[in-house]
């Protein structure tokens, strides 16, 4: 009898541990061929024991820094305007720990871990300010809690479709939005057994989202598996990274540039997140006035609607973010020089 029993259980676990034994060998060779097929531009830097990647090219000052949102994009979430604007100033992008080529860590991924691992970065790179910000998304309030932090060292911000400090409780004034929770469950399975290759093998049917380049898409999927936890444990801290940002909120004279999506919300985002076209209103309307107010920061703002295009306006419009970070590189150069 309990030879039978053995027996059954070896019938049971020899297909699940050889399925296992598969998947790892998949995501170890995946995690291989990501490292040859996508080699991280730049440099990755060491800060104590962690290595950041950082992508400076171009010179001249301001230094202009690129802080990604709440994707697994890292430096690559800049790849259509950072090259343009390294034509006429020193720009630098980088991957947030965890994310793409940069190692991860323990501390909690809020906004002041953020702006301290990139002043750290930074400084280990070599790179001396006067700093440039530009934000996207949650990449907003992680600029200001640097700005907060590290003040001394930035002369202007620009904000694209920057997360605004009450968003969260002022959109469920309107209506709750929130990613589905079998999406969120899935987010925190995958991240969990990642080296089993699963995850690699359902982004491997992803589709491209549109006016992201090709190069781009691939390899921040090849890179999936290890940059989602990461992801993940930056959405887990959003309340505290959005606290923080709302003890900063004065800019002083520094010039300033906002950048506001204005498309319509798509079909499939209503249908996804299980809103109406009438509460997308709503909360389109209540966006545009957190984003007036970001605008107000500054005594030295301006502000641009972008009716064409959606939350990734480096993407949809890269035209309108060159154009507004040299228009902040400009101010700050004639405020240097004193000629206004």
């Amino acid at each position: 009898m309990k030879q039978k029993f053995i027996y059954v259980w070896m019938g049971i676990l020899s297909p699940i541990l050889l399925a296992t034994a598969i998947g790892v060998a998949y995501e170890v060779s995946g995690k291989a061929q990501a490292a040859r097929d996508f080699p991280p531009p730049g440099k990755l830097v060491d800060i104590g024991g962690r290595r950041m990647q950082l992508d400076c090219r171009g010179a001249g000052s301001p230094t202009v820094v690129f802080e990604s949102g709440l994707d697994m994009g890292g430096s690559l979430s800049w790849s259509a305007v950072h090259g343009e604007v390294a034509k006429t100033t020193r720009a630098c992008a980088y991957s947030r720990a965890g994310m793409m080529w940069s190692d991860p860590h323990d501390a909690p991924q809020n906004g002041k871990s953020v702006a301290q691992d990139l002043h750290a970065t930074l400084d280990k790179a070599g790179e001396q300010g006067p700093f440039v910000l530009v934000g996207h998304s949650l990449g907003g309030p992680y600029i200001m809690t640097y700005t907060k932090y590290f003040g001394q060292e930035v002369v202007g911000l620009v904000l694209v479709d920057a997360a605004h400090p009450e968003q969260v409780q002022r959109q469920d004034a309107v209506t709750k939005i929130s990613e589905p929770v079998f999406m969120k469950l899935r987010d925190k399975m995958g991240a969990m057994l990642h080296w089993t290759g699963v995850v690699r093998a359902v982004v491997a049917f992803d589709e491209k989202a549109p006016h992201v380049p090709e190069p781009v898409f691939q390899a921040v999927k090849a890179y999936t598996p290890t940059s989602l936890g990461s992801m993940l444990k930056e959405d887990d801290a959003l309340n505290e990274t959005l606290a923080e940002a709302r003890t900063f909120r004065q800019l002083g004279d520094r010039p300033l540039f906002v950048l506001t999506a204005m498309a319509p919300y798509p079909e499939e985002t209503l249908s996804y997140f299980k809103i109406t076209a009438e509460q997308a209103k709503k909360l389109e309307e209540v966006s545009k006035q957190m984003q007036d107010e970001q605008a107000a920061w500054s005594s030295q703002s301006q502000h641009q609607l972008v009716p064409d295009a959606d939350h990734y306006i480096q993407f949809d419009r890269p035209d309108v973010v060159i154009a507004a970070v040299r228009s902040v590189v400009a101010r700050v150069r004639a405020k240097r020089d004193g000629s206004s």
